[in-house]
């Protein structure tokens, strides 16, 4: 294969990958797989591999598997696998063939369990989970063997299928593999390879009591699926030489090899599959997809796009370094592609009431608007000018500070798109808070400058009697800390941000909003950038700010 400028190695994988194929290695073919396992949603560090393992193989014309690595029945449910699924299929990525999952290769790995045994290089151990611990030694003391590790074959062959039967509860013993308990790599002292759960399994129900280890299960789907290049993250560089192993001591169809990549790490967030469950089980944040969660799920319903999400991985690019990305790359990639493709639109999120005194009140203007300053092709948007409208409650002030922008008493502004008006007297309830404001406009500044004076700057408006009503969510930053798992001696859940989410009802939004769709975006003029959300009803809208015009966090 020649290189194309479409196939040019960008990251060190793809250099390997370029190698290979020159070399003429695995007749030529490309096959990934990207393996998560259905114990929570996916987050934004699956992100990276999603795209880095199907973007691969979209690359050199290859082919991507999804595998469901299914091993522990106790932390799986099929509420993950769809919603793995749904968002594999939001980034823009398809698989190759049938969905896979590692259960569907029990049968093969069992029986490879059992062929290990069969060579002298598996034995079933007695030995409880802390003895266990004992035996295998640490970073400085090399390990001992167990006790059970001599037995012979038959005995190992006849209380393996005891496991295999549900005759031992659970914890009670294990299958591992003899390697070599004084190998430097504490992966390679004698590995568990089969541990007993008695707990059904969401896709084969009740047939095993006996599931393989991730270790074992990992390299075996591999070869199985044909897979080439089994790329995973740093964390799993000291398991390489038992993947390899495996394979070398297994009849396996192919051989594939393994390559490690750095992981994304986010500041302001945590990724721990963990974590992210014990902020939804105890209600800190709505549930998965909560648009402060760093979840896949999570970010689209906050507005962010498949290309945001995309093109920020492409960023941060495939290292073998590890490091902490700043959010705000993340928010600048969305932010940019929002500027480019979102309609534009006016919402008056905390409203303050305008009646324009010279105005008749039987009249109604439309005014034509672009959807997008640069791009013609959105087309124009209808917004009805009236007597009475709304302003933001920020965009008046009674006593300006300096080098104010926009409206006090005696002082004109521009209503984008429409007139200049002037506020001529200022209204206020019994303590003393501004509830209205009573302007005049000048009939000859539509679509021209005034003349004899200037307006001192442009706020934006909607009108009171014909606008939609709205619920506006105002989402931040999860936590106040650049890492808050960083203080071991604290609970992360103590850096929360109080401000994460601030929700304002009683706004009003353009008329032509009315029927926007669950998930469209739009940027509110002079506000920030906002998508719809799923809770809304006939009667209000629910926006949720995506991110703000620009980076504002700390300031």
């Amino acid at each position: 294969m020649s290189t194309t400028e479409s196939s040019k190695p960008t990251n060190f994988i793809h250099q390997v990958i370029e190698q290979d194929l020159e070399q003429g290695k695995n007749g030529g073919k490309v096959v990934t797989r990207f393996p998560p396992e259905p114990n929570g949603y996916l987050h934004i560090g699956h992100a990276k591999s999603i795209c880095l393992n199907f973007g691969t193989a979209e690359k050199y014309k290859g082919g991507c598997n999804l595998r469901f690595d299914d091993t522990n029945p106790e932390k799986e449910s099929q509420e993950y696998i769809d919603s793995i699924i749904e968002d594999v299929k939001w980034l823009g990525f398809q698989w190759q063939g049938d969905i896979c999952y590692t259960s569907n290769y029990f049968d093969q790995l069992y029986a490879w369990a059992v062929y290990l045994i069969n060579e002298g290089k598996a034995y079933v151990c007695d030995l409880g989970p802390d003895e266990a611990r004992e035996y295998r030694g640490n970073f400085t003391t090399p390990g001992k063997d167990s006790p059970y590790r001599n037995r012979s074959v038959e005995e190992n062959l006849a209380l393996f299928e005891k496991m295999k039967n549900g005759e031992f509860a659970e914890g009670a013993c294990s299958l591992r593999a003899k390697i070599d308990m004084q190998s430097p790599n504490m992966n390679l002292r004698d590995p568990m390879i089969y541990r007993i759960i008695h707990t059904s399994h969401h896709q084969t129900g009740d047939k095993w009591c006996i599931y393989p280890i991730y270790d074992f299960a990992h390299g075996q789907s591999d070869a199985i699926e044909g897979v080439t290049h089994s790329i995973c993250t740093l964390e799993f560089e000291d398991h390489r030489p038992l993947y390899e192993w495996f394979l070398e001591n297994l009849p396996v169809p192919v051989v594939p090899k393994q390559y490690e990549f750095s992981r994304l790490e986010l500041n302001y967030t945590i990724t721990s599959k963990r974590k992210l469950k014990q902020l939804v089980d105890e209600n800190i944040v709505t549930g998965w997809n909560d648009p402060r969660m760093p979840t896949i799920s999570g970010l689209r319903r906050r507005g962010y796009t498949p290309a945001s999400l995309r093109n920020f991985c492409d960023m941060v690019g495939v290292t073998r370094s590890n490091g902490v990305v700043d959010m705000g790359m993340l928010e600048a990639a969305v932010r940019e592609d929002l500027d480019k493709n979102s309609p534009r639109a006016m919402c008056v999120v905390r409203p303050l009431k305008v009646t324009i005194t010279n105005y008749d009140d039987a009249l109604e203007e439309w005014f034509e608007l672009p959807k997008h300053p640069k791009d013609d092709t959105m087309g124009m948007r209808k917004v009805p000018f009236t007597r009475n409208l709304l302003i933001e409650q920020d965009d008046f002030a009674e006593v300006p500070p300096r080098k104010w922008k926009r409206l006090t008493q005696g002082v004109a502004v521009r209503l984008r798109g429409a007139y200049v008006i002037t506020c001529d007297e200022v209204i206020k309830d019994a303590e003393g808070n501004v509830v209205e404001l009573k302007c005049s406009y000048d009939a000859a500044t539509k679509g021209a400058n005034p003349e004899g004076y200037k307006p001192k700057g442009v706020i934006h408006w909607v009108s009171a009697d014909n606008s939609v009503p709205c619920e506006v969510r105002e989402y931040d930053r999860l936590f106040t800390v650049e890492n808050p798992d960083a203080d071991k001696e604290r609970d992360f859940n103590e850096f929360i941000n109080p401000e994460s989410l601030v929700v304002v009802t009683g706004g009003r939004c353009e008329s032509g909003l009315a029927d926007a769709a669950v998930e469209s975006r739009y940027q509110f003029e002079r506000t920030g950038y906002f998508c719809v959300d799923a809770d809304s009803t006939a009667e209000t809208l629910v926006f949720n700010r995506t991110v703000g015009l620009r980076d504002s966090w700390g300031k």
